[in-house]
């Protein structure tokens, strides 16, 4: 029979072997932060057994070890430092067991690709390095359980997103996500075949339910972060009186979220781009406060929301996007920023960063997605270079 005993006790973790009184009384093992106490007699002299004393201690050592590993794994979930523990641990967790852990970023890829451009990358590198104590995810539709991708897959950015500690890919299932949210109805009834801005509406939807049922961050794909975001509950002000949904974050279970749905399947116009977004943020926000216009880079706040200054995402404005392609005299230092939004849906004529052309999304890779950059930019072109030369 064992009995276990919490003990506080400093010290690291080490395994140490009892040291068996000749009366036979029970025995301390000392294993790190955790005390065990095991009321079992230590095995008496028995010149007949000793194949037997040995086979006991060997279970007792490995009964410690499995009892020490089991609370390593709870101290690192309670601790922060999951992260740090058993990392390839992570591919056996499921998507509700890390949204549980709290905190999480959410991406959304709801187009059926399963390479993640350049761009997808980099936005989840430098949220991995920017949040390092928190789950960042990324979920996309074109992925599913059956689907056989690890770490040795064909696509590069697939694998090179897998391999960082605090990332996780987990398939997007709607049907799944919109349970038990006002946006199940709707899902069973909308037709997606017939609708127009389905990839948009679709993304819109499912941002809402997951930051409703377990809260964090969401950040839209083309986000690159610079700085931590130290709020709890806010809305990115895209400009004065006009909120985006691009980049938002509150606790699980937020009333405002909630509301939000609601208004999603009441006022749904599939036809109208950025009704079930950015106009539907705002026209909520609107219920609740009496939005004025920014002056200088303060924020704004009601109703325990705060709505972030246009600087913190975007000071870059929409009408200025190519700015991001070009190359600047002096770079912009972005002081006033958490993150930055590229504006990749007026990306038409899909500009791409290019190693060595020097431009501000280039030294935005580098210094935010160097590892992106290096592998997805730089190796890659340098492949195609080598690649024309031996065909020459």
């Amino acid at each position: 029979m064992f009995q276990t005993v919490w003990v506080s006790s400093p010290g690291s973790w080490a395994l140490r072997e009892p040291d068996c009184h000749r009366d036979g009384k029970p025995t301390s093992w000392k294993c790190g932060f955790v005390r065990t106490i095991i009321q079992h007699p230590c095995p008496r002299h028995d010149p007949k057994g000793p194949g037997k004393a040995r086979m006991l201690k060997k279970i007792q050592i490995c009964l410690c070890f499995f009892f020490v590993s089991g609370i390593l794994y709870e101290i690192s979930l309670l601790s922060g430092c999951f992260f740090s523990y058993m990392p390839m641990s992570k591919h056996f967790l499921t998507p509700e067991q890390v949204l549980n852990l709290g905190k999480s970023i959410i991406f959304l890829e709801t187009t059926e690709r399963l390479e993640p451009p350049p761009l997808v990358s980099c936005s989840v590198e430098s949220a991995a390095r920017i949040y390092q104590d928190r789950p960042i995810i990324l979920f996309m539709k074109g992925l599913t359980n059956d689907t056989a991708l690890d770490l040795n897959s064909s696509y590069a950015a697939f694998s090179l997103l897998s391999s960082m500690k605090n990332v996780f890919i987990f398939p997007l299932q709607m049907e799944t996500v919109f349970q038990e949210t006002p946006l199940l109805q709707w899902y069973n009834q909308v037709v997606p075949e017939q609708e127009k801005n389905w990839v948009h509406v679709s993304s819109d939807a499912s941002r809402l339910a997951l930051i409703w049922k377990y809260g964090g961050i969401y950040m839209d794909t083309d986000v690159i972060s610079i700085r931590p975001i130290p709020e709890e509950s806010f809305l990115a002000a895209q400009k004065s009186q006009f909120s985006s949904n691009g980049i938002f974050g509150f606790p699980a279970h937020h009333k405002f979220i909630w509301d939000c749905m609601e208004n999603f399947v009441l006022k749904y116009n599939g036809n109208i781009w950025g009704n079930q977004g950015p106009f539907l943020m705002t026209r909520m926000l609107k219920t609740l406060c009496n939005l004025t216009d920014f002056k200088g880079t303060e924020d704004h706040s009601c109703q325990n929301i705060s709505f972030l200054n246009p600087q913190r995402f975007y000071p870059i404005p929409y009408p200025a996007w190519g700015r991001y392609y070009e190359v600047w005299d002096k770079s912009p230092n972005f002081n006033h920023s958490y993150a930055l939004h590229l504006w990749n849906f007026m990306n038409h004529n899909r500009k791409a960063v290019v190693a060595g052309s020097n431009t501000l999304a280039e030294k935005l890779y580098k210094a935010y997605c160097p590892t992106t950059y290096e592998d997805l930019i730089q190796n890659v072109e340098l492949r195609d270079f080598t690649h024309s030369e031996d065909v020459v």
